[in-house]
């Protein structure tokens, strides 16, 4: 056996160990807060953790798409909002519940593509083009909204965002049927092995004749597609949309799927490990919000998270470096 087939099979071996070690992690912290409070393990406050964190979860599976071929998205937070703005506007406009979420969702996917082509086509780093984007969508859904929260829809919403289905949440439900599609595309498929390609040597897969750009355009439009998905839920869970939808949420989503055991340097990761990611930072804040600590030192706390896996996986790369070259 070569030297580089032992570096790649102690790089597979630590990205093992990172999602065993996270979701050891969770289980630990379950454990904790069950300790410290009775509250944690009820059934209700379970079912509430997982339906908080369905938004995120979402938008962490998009973001994953992203991450894997070697980029980021940042716009996923303000595209969030606007999206709820622009199918808000539809359904008040009188169209019926699909109408207006098959709006909202193909408006999203329109804003990944915009990300796609400005990346690609201007040849800006996906960083820049999405801080720009991000500012963008924002603008716009103030703009649209004027500024204020539009509210009245019809009822399929609120049973997305607040229903049951046989005692689960339907917003759990929609994760899991999304987690399912996004794990068969990134491992089923010539696409999914193209994204991992990709963000493991773009260059590599360009001297093969591969057309990159459009798979990155493709790979932003799922992140988009995704991202209306979780705007859609977010809309039926609060009854009405606003324009501040989604600040913040995109760093929550990066971070979901770095602790999850995705590499910001790409290549790395999978859906699985996003929703172990989303479900560590949903633990984290219910358990913090039991516990009454103050909202100021909880945003301190997930900041902390975010450093720390993003430290982590820096560490993990430069090892994985060392590996190869060894």
């Amino acid at each position: 056996m070569s030297s580089r087939e032992i570096g790649a099979r102690q790089i597979s071996a630590k990205a093992y160990l990172r999602r065993l070690g996270a979701f050891t992690g969770l289980i630990l912290l379950c454990a904790g807060l069950a300790f410290a409070t009775p509250v944690f393990l009820t059934v209700n406050n379970l079912l509430n953790v997982l339906r908080q964190v369905s938004v995120i979860s979402l938008i962490g599976l998009g973001e994953t798409f992203v991450i894997l071929s070697g980029g980021i998205d940042l716009s996923v937070g303000s595209m969030l909002g606007l999206t709820g703005i622009v199918t808000a506007l539809t359904a008040r406009s009188g169209a019926g519940f699909a109408t207006a979420a098959l709006t909202g969702v193909l408006a999203a996917g329109l804003m990944g593509l915009v990300n796609g082509l400005v990346h690609t086509l201007g040849r800006l780093p996906s960083f820049i083009t999405t801080l720009g984007t991000m500012a963008v969508a924002r603008g716009l859904a103030y703009v649209l909204s004027k500024g204020v929260p539009i509210s009245g829809f019809p009822g399929g919403f609120k049973v997305l965002g607040q229903g049951y289905f046989l005692g689960i949440p339907v917003p759990v439900i929609v994760v899991l049927i999304m987690a399912l599609i996004c794990s068969f595309v990134l491992t089923g498929t010539v696409f999914g092995r193209y994204v991992y390609a990709i963000g493991s040597n773009e260059r590599a897969v360009k001297l093969t004749g591969i057309r990159v750009n459009l798979y990155k355009n493709l790979i932003f439009v799922a992140s988009g597609l995704l991202t209306g998905v979780a705007a859609l839920i977010a809309l039926g869970r609060l009854q009405s949309a606003h324009p501040t939808s989604g600040s913040g949420y995109e760093l929550n989503a990066i971070a979901a799927v770095v602790i999850g055991g995705a590499s910001l340097s790409g290549g790395e990761g999978g859906p699985w490990g996003t929703i172990l990611g989303a479900l560590i930072m949903g633990v984290i804040e219910n358990g913090l919000t039991l516990l009454n600590v103050n909202a100021f030192w909880q945003q301190v706390v997930i900041g902390s998270v975010i450093i720390l896996a993003v430290l982590v996986d820096r560490l993990s790369r430069a090892e994985r470096t060392d590996a190869i070259v060894k």
